[in-house]
């Protein structure tokens, strides 16, 4: 049979294939285009199947918030390959995701999966991009923000993005500031009230065993190790650590100086690997 360039064209712009994956899926389906199209649906169905229990550690991470900064939203898409993840159409595809995610205030990975770009839910898209990548491709991460004010940040490369939740409208570029501290200084909290209780368990036990190899007394340990909290909670809280575009003050003291009252009320960190 005869396919033209042109039905090929319009099925790799309805579906994403190759060329020659719409040819041959053309050809199978004696030029019928919705059957060409459930024919490709099927495959990327045989190569999700083939390719479960391969490890999809690569991708790309994006971030982005709605229109009036109230609500932020971190996806991650991941692939098996660098290769892959730098590609151009694959990094529209995860902020289609997000996007959608995005219009519809998706509450959970699941509430992601169930939205719809174009006329199929992500969960089915995800399926399909496999097939035409021929890799396993996953939606391997989504967090959410409400606040007065949201802010997000994507580092460059597309390997690690975050977002921010303000207390107060209106303070957008203090927002994106605080999302690349984020990105950069990696806290584990906001403050030290929100440090959980493992994470000090564990700071105080590495302290104790720090300063038993260093001689101390025994009965002196805990004590020692409590010290050392002080200079956890600096490097490890996001209100007590340096601001990085002006290492002399605290976050908590430049929001201060920015607004009485402003503070941080979230803050997601996702990054590949």
């Amino acid at each position: 049979m005869n396919i033209t360039a042109s039905q090929v064209n319009e099925l790799r712009k309805r579906t994403g294939a190759g060329m020659m994956d719409c040819k041959a899926a053309l050809i199978e389906s004696n030029g019928d285009m919705e059957n060409a199209i459930d024919y490709l649906r099927k495959k990327g169905q045989k190569v999700a199947a083939k390719r479960a229990d391969r490890d999809a550690n690569e991708g790309v991470v994006v971030s982005k918030t709605n229109a009036d900064h109230t609500f932020a939203a971190v996806v991650m898409v991941n692939c098996e390959t660098d290769f892959v993840a730098k590609n151009e159409d694959f990094v529209k595809y995860a902020h289609s995701i997000l996007d959608a995610a995005i219009e519809n205030k998706a509450a959970s990975v699941d509430a992601v999966k169930a939205l719809m770009i174009g006329s199929r839910t992500v969960a089915d898209s995800l399926t399909d991009q496999t097939g035409v990548i021929g890799e396993k491709i996953e939606l391997g991460a989504y967090d959410l923000i409400e606040a007065p004010m949201t802010a997000a940040y994507i580092h460059p490369g597309n390997r690690l993005a975050t977002i921010i939740g303000l207390n107060k409208a209106g303070f957008a570029q203090v927002g994106r500031e605080l999302a690349m501290q984020v990105a950069a200084m990696d806290p584990v909290a906001i403050d030290e009230k929100d440090v959980p209780q493992e994470a000090i368990d564990r700071e105080i036990q590495i302290g104790m065993e720090q300063a038993r190899n260093e001689g101390k007394a025994e009965e002196m340990l805990e004590k020692i190790a409590r010290g050392k909290l002080n200079k956890f909670y600096r490097d490890n809280t996001l209100l007590n650590q340096d601001f990085v575009r002006e290492n002399k003050k605290t976050v908590r003291q430049y929001l201060t100086e920015v607004e009485k009252d402003l503070t941080v009320t979230a803050f997601k960190r996702v990054m590949l690997g």
